[in-house]
């Protein structure tokens, strides 16, 4: 098992991979996003959205109140948010991890305001509206301003990453598991409520994970200093020690 002095010791480094992959989503997503502001209301992914829209989209609020899209409903708004910028951030303080505790907050609010509210407002692409004699229907729930991206698929993407990256190496792996099926979840929400187009949703994922991999970069030395500190067997030891 790995130390505390052991992690610390070794040489500090910022791994170049997590840099060239947040760069190149954020290129992606960037591309995209002004792509879509030439023509909002009809960019070059409107007959693939349409045609999910078809495929998905639900056609009553009875059908989008189930327990399953309610969870991914609830996760992208309060719930989620006390969860993401209240509780995990407290955890890593409390068990004395404040390195981790500053990067995930960074990353919650870097993503969800520079990529998500920030785009939303410069792209301004309409949301899916109704359309009763083709059986289309808008945002079967409340909604706030501008289609892209979805800011449920940001927070899910950012989720992704963040949460990867307070782990160790060795910890990662069912995490990637567990977090890419909350991404395809939320993907497939957003767009069965008519909430956003399919690809506000990829997109909105792409961005969130892309700044958050250069968030990771930026804060990787810090954040292997706290990869000896357990995340929490420890808890308890470092309140009495406090």
């Amino acid at each position: 098992m790995t130390t505390v002095s052991e992690v610390q010791t070794k040489k500090a480094t910022r791994p170049r991979v997590l840099l060239w992959i947040g760069l190149a989503g954020l290129a992606v997503f960037l591309i995209f996003a002004a792509s879509v502001a030439a023509n909002p209301t009809s960019p070059f992914t409107q007959d693939i959205d349409d045609a999910w829209r078809r495929l998905i989209g639900a056609s009553s609020v009875e059908q989008a109140e189930g327990p399953f899209p309610m969870f991914f409903q609830h996760f992208g708004q309060i719930p989620g948010a006390v969860l993401t910028l209240i509780l995990i951030p407290a955890w890593l303080f409390i068990i004395r991890r404040w390195r981790s505790a500053v990067f995930f907050l960074t990353a919650e609010l870097v993503g969800n305001f520079g990529v998500s509210q920030l785009t939303k407002n410069l792209v301004d692409r309409p949301r899916p509206a109704d359309d009763i004699a083709a059986g289309l229907f808008g945002p079967l729930f409340q909604v706030d301003h501008g289609s892209l991206p979805s800011g449920h698929a940001v927070s899910a993407g950012i989720l992704l990453v963040a949460v990867a990256a307070i782990l160790p190496a060795s910890k990662r792996f069912g995490w990637w598991i567990v977090g890419t099926v909350l991404v395809l979840g939320m993907i497939w929400q957003r767009t069965f409520i008519n909430a956003h187009w399919f690809s506000d949703a990829i997109i909105g994922v792409v961005g969130g994970a892309s700044a958050t991999l250069l968030l990771w970069w930026a804060f990787s030395t810090l954040l292997q200093k706290d990869y000896g500190k357990p995340l929490f067997g420890g808890a308890r030891k470092s309140v009495e020690a406090s």
